[in-house]
């Protein structure tokens, strides 16, 4: 399975409880999708999130997060890590 990269933009002054609840609206109904989200990080500052996912595509993550109310800006696929 393929490692993703999501981000999110617009999400300034979101709280680590409001993080926690879109993380787990997206590990209710990842299944449904073949996808299992890692983590999650976000800058409340700047309003940006991340998420690290596992999927069989970039359309899956997408479609996991359009269905939890939280659409991502970006999907960058993750090839190599360390």
């Amino acid at each position: 399975m393929s490692q993703f990269m999501d981000v999110h933009h617009g999400m300034k002054d979101i709280t680590a409880d409001q993080l926690m609840q879109a993380h787990q609206a997206d590990l209710a109904i990842e299944k449904e999708e073949g996808v299992h989200f890692k983590k999650a990080w976000a800058d409340p500052e700047s309003g940006t999130v991340y998420c690290l996912s596992e999927a069989p595509s970039a359309d899956a993550v997408q479609r996991i997060h359009e269905r939890a109310g939280h659409k991502a800006d970006e999907v960058h696929p993750v090839p190599l890590t360390v």
